[in-house]
């Protein structure tokens, strides 16, 4: 017998939007200049996948504490993603919703960078000895700059998406263009920070950089970040002057929706807290088993993905090169020319990625689906992961030495060794397909989501679950190997391998659950949510 009570909401449904009459999108015009913000933010996180782990340990941290800086992403993109969303959904700014966001945001990733960029200057300042290996002040600055990037990253990169969709109205074709030219947008920053990164005389331009406390590779990153700054304010200073919102307003009938040509009335609906810790800790318990099984793959996937993104040019310098960043001055010499190195390949990754996100849709279709092409993404990464020990095994079996000043030095690995440091970079574009950021879209970001919007719908859930409970698939693992995944590679020795081998065992099991286990959703159904379904 039904029963007559109403259905609880489960309790990690978020709000959804307010009911409002369908508004018409802007001109494409206003949306590119919007979408091309992304490519000033995606130029300093590209340098700051590339350049800044290396970077604090030449300030003095060791290489099995350096992952924990890296704590700052998942916490902020937990704490700050949901709680900017959820307000500038509700500012009565005069300058409107978004637009208020994003300047504070691009604000505050300028003075992050100015922090980062000259943590080594006023740790001298502040009294750090240039005789002492380890810079306690510098890395304090540099710890407060990071932080405070991460959190204006996420600051800015979510209203800037809500903005496009702003713009985009209720026009499907406006709403896929937007979030194609903001992906390319994307890509084109990650090009130029990661060529900006390999490139080792751009400090020349700026002269002055070089000090006493910062050397040729510390002049070198913070002329690459002058230009991620000029070239962030300049892109949001040109897209915020050019594209208006009328402020908001809760009351019915008093309003219009963001852009010039976009009036919105927005109807009177109470209001729900979004839902952070208890709430979304509180859904795990109302969660079907293909929910569980899509967390376990997610889970999974970013244990395989995490250690890579976050030493990846340190392997370079380290392993491959066989540099060192606590070393004499021909040593730390040979790890910066592999940090840059490694940017390079990081570069060729982006340009292999931008490629393959086009035919995304083709492949998943031609696999079978997106769980299929998932799990078969999944055992490319494990066999990429499981490579760097070939790579490394050949560096050093075919490595050369030089006396140079009385010191026997090692010399750069030979043309067959980069090229095959080099292919593994370029390789993992596959995988990586879609997004080119942080942060990995069509693959490892929207096919996750998408599941989890068919399922959440299928079971009554809600698209909540696909904010609150997913996301925890990703952040969890995120601080998992922060916190664990130096101290681990300590255990074995030290360098970067025992968190790689980790990576593709975890990697191999995320795609053999991938296959085996989550349900194929209807072809139909996750044809749509894909197309649709991102996430930063």
């Amino acid at each position: 017998m039904e029963s007559t009570k109403p259905n609880k909401k489960s309790s990690f449904q978020l709000q959804q939007p307010l009911p409002s009459s369908p508004p018409r999108p802007s001109p494409l015009k206003k949306i590119i200049l919007v979408a091309s913000i992304a490519a000033g933010v995606q130029f300093g996180w590209a340098l700051q996948l590339s350049l800044l782990t290396p970077y604090v340990q030449l300030l003095g941290i060791p290489h099995k504490w350096a992952s924990l800086i890296w704590l700052c992403g998942p916490i902020s993109g937990m704490l700050v993603q949901p709680i900017v969303g959820y307000h500038s959904d509700r500012c009565t700014s005069r300058f409107g919703r978004r637009r208020p966001f994003i300047a504070a945001g691009a604000a505050l990733v300028a003075t992050a960078v100015v922090l980062i960029g000259f943590a080594a200057d006023l740790g001298h300042l502040f009294g750090d000895s240039m005789a002492n290996d380890i810079k306690p002040r510098a890395i304090v600055v540099f710890v407060i700059g990071f932080w405070i990037l991460d959190v204006a990253n996420n600051m800015l990169q979510g209203p800037c998406r809500a903005l496009l969709a702003d713009l985009s109205g209720n026009n499907q074709k406006k709403t896929r263009t937007a979030n194609t030219l903001f992906s390319f947008f994307m890509a084109v920053g990650n090009v130029l920070g990661f060529a900006a990164g390999s490139y080792p005389h751009l400090h020349n331009i700026f002269p002055f950089t070089t000090t006493k406390a910062c050397d040729v590779y510390c002049a070198n990153l913070k002329s690459c970040f002058f230009f991620s700054i000029l070239l962030l304010l300049t892109l949001t200073s040109i897209a915020l002057s050019y594209v208006h919102e009328k402020p908001w307003s809760p009351e019915p009938g008093s309003a219009g929706n963001q852009g010039d040509e976009i009036e919105d009335e927005e109807e009177l609906a109470e209001a729900t807290p979004v839902p952070l810790f208890g709430e979304v800790f509180a859904a795990l318990k109302d969660l079907k088993r293909p929910m569980w099984v899509l967390l376990l793959v997610t889970c999974l996937n970013w244990i395989a993905w995490f250690p890579f993104l976050l030493f990846d040019t340190d392997w370079m310098g380290r392993e491959v090169y066989g540099g060192d960043s606590q070393g004499n001055n021909l040593v730390l010499r040979l790890y910066n020319k592999g940090v840059r190195a490694g940017a390079l390949g990081l570069m060729l990754n982006s340009v292999v990625l931008g490629f393959t996100s086009l035919g995304v849709e083709l492949l998943a279709s031609g696999v079978g689906g997106v769980k299929r092409l998932w799990g078969i993404i999944n055992f490319l990464l494990a066999f990429c992961l499981a490579m760097t020990v070939l790579v490394t095994k050949l560096a050093k079996s075919n490595r050369r030495f030089a006396t140079m000043d009385g010191v026997i030095v090692p010399l750069p690995p030979g043309a067959g060794v980069k090229a095959g440091a080099l292919s593994l970079f370029a390789a993992l574009g596959i995988p990586l397909a879609g997004n080119p950021i942080q942060k990995i879209e069509k693959v490892t970001y929207s096919i996750p989501f998408a599941l989890a919007s068919i399922f959440s719908s299928s079971s009554g859930a809600g698209q909540g679950l696909s904010l609150g409970v997913l996301n925890l698939g990703i952040v969890m693992p995120q601080i998992l190997v922060s916190l664990g995944s130096g101290p681990f590679d300590a255990i074995f020795g030290g360098g970067n391998l025992p968190a790689f081998v980790l990576g593709a065992f975890a990697a191999a099991a995320s795609g053999i659950f991938a296959l085996t286990m989550l349900p194929s959703p209807p072809p139909d159904i996750s044809a749509a949510k894909a197309a649709t379904a991102g996430f930063h």
